[in-house]
């Protein structure tokens, strides 16, 4: 768990750990994020218990950013993630660990990042 701005952000390790993460542990209202274009990477989800309509855009960047960091896109100089609310994201019958579906989305372009805490000194 990472925190940004006093948000809990979340990140999947695995195919299996990216389906509890997006099945079990996040609320409907929280916001979903993973890189596009069908690279493999983590799930992340922005924990939104107040239920807010929508999350500060530098929350959002920064949540995207872990998604690049912790996906096969980590070394790309941009990447683009797709970022829903959970309720938007559904396993369709069959699918394998980690596959989804999203009803609708929007796509945010970002620079793969670290979490702070991973970083070198000379990358802040």
């Amino acid at each position: 768990m990472v925190r940004v701005e006093g948000y809990e952000i979340l990140i999947g390790r695995g195919d299996k750990e990216n389906d509890r993460l997006t099945f079990e542990v996040a609320e409907s209202a929280d916001v979903w994020m993973h890189v596009g274009g069908g690279t493999p990477g983590s799930h992340v989800v922005i924990r939104n218990p107040e239920r807010q309509k929508s999350l500060p855009e530098s929350v959002i960047e920064s949540a995207a950013a872990l998604a690049a960091w912790y996906s096969k896109a980590r070394n790309a100089r941009f990447v683009d993630v797709h970022v829903c609310r959970v309720a938007d994201v559904s396993k369709p019958r069959g699918a394998e660990p980690g596959k989804v579906s999203l009803s609708k989305y929007k796509r945010v372009r970002v620079r793969p990042a670290a979490p702070l805490e991973e970083r070198e000194p000379s990358e802040d």
